[in-house]
């Protein structure tokens, strides 16, 4: 938003999707320039503290304490090192994750991709409808059904901040995730948890495989905290920076946008540990193991804390949480359908067919079977984008460590290692779910 100065930024040039867009200092004092570079790893943390984190935190603090810490954890972790690996690809191969998917694979298998990366989007915004939509019940008394409707008119809002430029939008979403963070920093300090329990819960244990329950949360934790579309959006949006494009330009420009993702999703794991620390020293050491349920959530919070206004910052985090997770998935669905198909629509056009899907299911299921069976389809959301994940990885750690792609800047062999086994283990989980599932 501030002019470019002189011999101190690269002159910014439009592109497609805010390609080169964004000025940036090519000299200055290294947190001046560090601050040009920040912006999209906010925009990819949206994803990794969205409604349908709150589900499965909630359910996973009320039911099991703190057990689940690790496990949020480890998956912020693994979301770091991806996300990391997908702006590294951005910015060296000049083209994000979906149209290199194009370029380097067949059209049917190209087309499959596409239509299970669509699946991850809408899943993702079905939990952004549900949760919006939950959040204007609770602070404002609207019917659910009203309010999932509603959720369709934030295209506009969108579409203003679109127009009016990349950084606005980066503005618009980081002061909402602001709001989330310091709202759950008072709920956290309300609800007074047992802090070396705390600690204890970040152990990892084998109870969390064994356990038929513990397993579907835990995977419903690592399906809400890794987003695949994440990966396609984050080798996009860092391209909107006009950076060098010299080897040292792009070492800087990587070194920048590390930073960033890697302090953006550490308050996302804050935020998201804060929702399962609070819901286990409310809910669980009560006796309010079975609390899963966002409504559910909010009316005990008060009560239980004994101040109104912990109920009152659990739904202004959660409307703000919905709205923000909303530019989100706008943006990566657009990023996937033109890199994949190369089909472009115009943004309130993407925007209207992603938020319909969403929201068709979930006015049947609030039609047909009340209020309270929305949080299980919250929660069956977060368990597709989990099971989805790993078509999204495996594209992502391939070209990222490929010499013809990246050159000099291929992942190096240890990381790349340690990207496989990380979906291997997910694999793993998500096979135990299914025959579990299966067998019962």
């Amino acid at each position: 938003m501030t002019p470019p100065v002189s011999g101190s930024t690269l002159e910014p040039k439009a592109g497609t999707h805010g390609q080169r867009s964004v000025a940036v200092r090519a000299s200055g004092p290294w947190w001046r320039r560090f601050l040009s570079f920040a912006g999209p790893g906010y925009l990819v943390a949206v994803g990794y503290m969205d409604p349908g984190n709150w589900a499965t935190d909630l359910a996973g603090g009320a039911s099991y304490g703190y057990a689940l810490l690790w496990i949020i954890g480890l998956s912020s972790c693994m979301a770091m090192l991806l996300q990391i690996l997908s702006a590294r690809l951005g910015i060296v191969a000049q083209a994000d994750l979906a149209q290199l998917c194009r370029m380097h694979s067949s059209r049917r298998s190209a087309m499959a991709q596409w239509l299970l990366c669509e699946l991850a989007i809408c899943a993702c915004d079905l939990a952004e409808v549900i949760g919006t939509a939950i959040a204007l019940k609770l602070l404002f008394g609207i019917p659910l059904v009203y309010g999932v409707v509603l959720t369709a008119l934030d295209v506009f809002a969108i579409l203003w901040l679109q127009q009016r430029g990349f950084r606005y939008l980066e503005a618009f979403v980081m002061a909402l995730l602001g709001i989330v963070f310091l709202c759950f920093a008072v709920n956290l300090a309300l609800a007074q948890p047992e802090w070396r329990a705390v600690a204890e819960g970040f152990i990892p244990t084998t109870q969390t495989v064994t356990d038929p329950g513990m397993l579907y949360l835990a995977i419903g934790i690592i399906g809400a905290t890794v987003m695949p579309h994440n990966l396609y959006l984050h080798s996009s949006t860092v391209q909107t920076r006009c950076f060098h494009t010299s080897a040292g330009g792009k070492r800087k420009a990587i070194a920048f946008a590390s930073a960033d993702i890697v302090l953006a999703l550490g308050l996302a794991f804050l935020v998201n540990a804060a929702i399962l620390i609070t819901s286990a020293a409310v809910f669980h050491t009560s006796g309010h193991a079975g609390v899963a349920d966002l409504e559910e959530a909010y009316k005990l919070l008060g009560p239980l804390t004994g101040t109104a206004l912990a109920s009152i910052l659990f739904g202004v985090a959660l409307l703000s949480a919905g709205l923000s997770s909303s530019v989100t998935a706008t943006l990566a669905g657009q990023i996937v359908m033109e890199g994949f198909v190369q089909l472009k629509l115009p943004p309130w056009a993407r925007r209207m067919v992603t938020r319909a899907v969403a929201i068709v299911p979930a006015l049947v299921v609030t039609l047909l079977y009340g209020d309270h069976a929305i949080t299980g389809l919250l929660l069956l959301s977060q368990v597709i984008l989990s099971l989805q994940l790993p078509f999204a990885m495996w594209p992502l750690i391939r070209y990222s460590s490929d010499r013809h792609i990246m050159g000099k800047f291929a992942t190096p062999r240890p990381v790349a290692a340690l990207a496989w086994c990380m979906m291997a283990t997910i694999v793993t989980l998500n096979i135990i779910l299914i025959t579990k599932a299966v067998l019962t």
